[in-house]
């Protein structure tokens, strides 16, 4: 593990629990690093960008790939659930909380958490299911959940298009919330569970509500998950992911070393940000601005939920998906 391995991880977490981005002073860089940002400012390397920047804008070919691809993942993994049920396959039983799949235990870490304070002890099973679930997402990184599995994220995420089009039309206006509001409930709900003996946060989570509905057909509380979209179109964008969901955090700290990331070449990068335009957690790509960068190449930090939305739209190829140990190892990254 190198300084600039843990450097990095430590200021992945840092802006994770709701941190504010640094820029890098040269000192912070690696030398290759400063030599590329002395280049990108020369007066010809900004005139070739530009250029290249308004012929991108021209022929707009933004893909859709891996925006599908994460749809058709949510769509079938919460559609086994449903379909196990209907035909009483008992291959994948329960909900996303808390299942049992081809007899492997799976437990979310958050909902665990909760219901372990809730009744003041530890349970095997959970314990068991915990354990498997880290060590996938140890693997696949952390948030990969949220933009591959939760249902609320494809909801959400039509929601967003949905604000976006009134707030261009001028009918709504994004309200920013303080991102350190995320851990701050995190800690809040854990405490109630505790005090209280009851996991409140599962009570309100679309996650699991949204999970059950569709298996076993609970819909009373879609209610709920309604009002929260309308939050999400009327007036925060991203609300409950951005600023409120624990679930992301604990899966970001699980997933910190994943092997599986997004890597950032900066090389290639044209720095416009229409990357961090389209990113549901903008400040993991803070160092797609020019001169933020502290490595030529740079994995995402852990808050990053491997949506590829970034790939999708970037126009230069400065991002991509990396496997740590069978891509090529990226600058001080190993």
């Amino acid at each position: 593990m190198t300084p600039g391995f843990l450097s990095r991880t430590l200021d992945g977490l840092r802006q994770m629990l709701g941190g504010t981005p640094v820029k890098p002073t040269a000192a912070d860089m690696t030398p290759a690093m400063v030599d590329l940002l002395a280049f990108k400012k020369t007066p010809e390397e900004r005139k070739r960008r530009k250029e290249a920047i308004k012929a991108e804008r021209e022929h707009d070919q933004t893909s859709n790939k891996w925006r599908w691809r994460r749809w058709a993942s949510i769509i079938l993994i919460n559609g086994l659930f449903l379909a196990s049920f209907k035909v009483d396959l008992q291959l994948i039983e329960g909900a996303l909380t808390a299942s049992r799949v081809v007899g492997f235990h799976f437990a979310d870490l958050n909902s665990s958490l909760q219901l372990m304070l809730a009744h003041g002890h530890v349970v095997l099973n959970l314990v068991i299911g915990v354990t498997t679930v880290f060590l996938l997402y140890l693997i696949a990184g952390g948030r990969a959940f949220c933009s591959w599995v939760c249902p609320y994220h494809l909801l959400s995420e039509i929601a967003e298009k949905l604000h976006l089009t009134l707030a261009e039309k001028r009918l709504v206006k994004d309200h920013a919330l303080d991102r350190r509001l995320r851990p701050v409930l995190f800690v809040i709900f854990a405490g109630l569970a505790f005090a209280s003996g009851y996991t409140l946060f599962e009570t309100i989570s679309p996650v699991g509500i949204l999970s059950r509905a569709i298996t076993y057909g609970t819909l009373i509380g879609l209610i709920w998950v309604a009002l929260l979209l309308a939050v999400e179109v009327l007036w925060s964008r991203r609300f409950w992911c951005r600023y409120v969901c624990p679930i992301g955090l604990t899966y970001g700290i699980a997933g910190t070393v994943a092997p599986v990331r997004i890597l950032h070449i900066a090389d290639n990068c044209f720095h416009e940000g229409k990357c961090r335009d389209v990113c549901l957690v903008p400040h993991v790509l803070e160092m797609t601005k020019l001169g933020y960068g502290r490595e030529t190449e740079t994995p995402i930090g852990p808050d990053c939920t491997r949506c590829a939305m970034c790939i999708d739209v970037c126009p230069s190829g400065a991002l991509k998906f990396d496997v740590k140990g069978l891509s090529r190892a990226p600058e001080a990254a190993e």
